[in-house]
């Protein structure tokens, strides 16, 4: 009983001890710091950007320089901002209020520090669907803003038609694999039989050739024959002169040569 217990308690202060490495440990100063980054972004920075998308010059910002966009904002609304990434934040939050249904209202807070930065995510309840703000400031006594972005929370309808669609694009790109390996096999398969084909050809060329020269050997042996025949009448014609005590063949025709069989 007691190795049991004191196993219990081994791992309980196991738990512990990752849970406490886990979370985040601030000063006193710091947890100030956090509230004051959450009630500046909730009471002042989110109202200014609806303010100004509220407005019907808010488009003149867009022709303004990032340094004019900072002079205007911390003169109208007594705020520190980057001139880029105030114009950013405007279009990211107008595209949002489309799809949530309108400004919403906001339900909480959280804020967390990131070397010199101070992240602070707020929750807002739309009409039609919910977002998540995330707003960054300068860790610093200013809290600038260095950026800012609204985002809808996904439903489970959404992420239950974004995981249709992955599964369908996942499953296309198999069968579209797939139906590429198929279609370059078959191509191995035509490329056999078009050379098949060919030296199929070039093989009935080749006979054919054999053949006709086989068919036709007689006019070259003919010319050859003939050749031999006036070569022999020449000797036989230079015999008779020389036994007639002629000097010359003038006068001598060889009619016809026939050949005997030796025995």
């Amino acid at each position: 009983m007691k190795k049991f217990l004191t196993f219990t308690c081994m791992i309980a202060c196991i738990f512990g001890l990752t849970a406490c490495g886990n979370g985040k440990n601030y000063t006193n100063y710091e947890e100030d710091k956090l509230k004051q980054a959450i009630t500046l972004t909730e009471t002042q920075l989110i109202p200014a950007i609806q303010d100004v998308l509220n407005n019907p010059t808010a488009t003149v910002l867009y022709e303004y320089t990032p340094e004019e966009v900072e002079y205007i904002v911390s003169q109208v609304y007594r705020l520190e901002v980057d001139g880029n990434a105030f114009i950013s934040a405007l279009g990211s939050f107008s595209s949002a209020y489309e799809e949530i249904g309108g400004t919403g209202k906001i339900t909480g807070s959280t804020a967390d520090i990131d070397g010199d930065q101070i992240i602070v995510n707020v929750s807002i309840e739309g009409p039609n669907q919910n977002a998540q703000a995330e707003v960054v400031l300068s860790n610093d006594f200013f809290f600038k803003m260095e950026s800012a972005s609204l985002n809808k929370v996904s439903t489970m309808g959404d992420s239950m038609v974004r995981a249709a669609l992955n599964t369908v694009l996942g499953m296309g790109s198999v069968f579209a694999v797939l139906i590429l390996i198929s279609m370059i096999i078959s191509a191995f398969g035509l490329i056999s039989k078009v050379q098949t084909k060919a030296a199929a050809k070039k093989d009935s060329q080749v006979a054919a050739s054999a053949a006709t020269e086989t068919a036709n050997p007689a006019p070259a042996q003919e010319e050859i024959d003939a050749a031999d025949d006036y070569e022999l009448a020449a000797v036989i014609a230079a015999a008779i002169a020389a036994s007639e005590g002629a000097a010359s063949t003038d006068g001598f025709v060889v009619r016809s040569i026939r050949r005997r069989r030796a025995y």
